[in-house]
């Protein structure tokens, strides 16, 4: 094996890997982002359900006022039975 023949590839190769070098730095690039209407709407969408309160008053104030007044009272057989559909409906 001649010494010489690998020493003239090896300067083929480092020529090239510096030109790709030099003509990387001359390039600027810049990020883009366009979002199409459907994912305008979804972002809108999302922004009002953040904005929105994860409890309905309108169903929940009856509720504690009958639990203040100690007047609420919950049926053990209504709730077996719920609790049993739920289950099945798990399974």
């Amino acid at each position: 094996m001649r010494i010489e023949a690998y020493s003239q590839v090896q300067q083929v190769y480092t020529t090239k890997k510096t030109n790709k070098a030099e003509a990387k730095r001359n390039v600027s690039f810049s990020d883009h982002l366009q979002l199409s209407s459907i994912g305008k709407d979804i972002q809108s969408a999302k922004a009002a359900v953040a904005a929105s309160s994860d409890v309905r008053e309108s169903v929940t104030a009856p509720l504690k006022a009958r639990i203040q007044a100690g007047s609420y009272e919950v049926s053990a057989d209504s709730f077996a039975e719920k609790l049993f559909s739920k289950y099945e409906e798990m399974r």
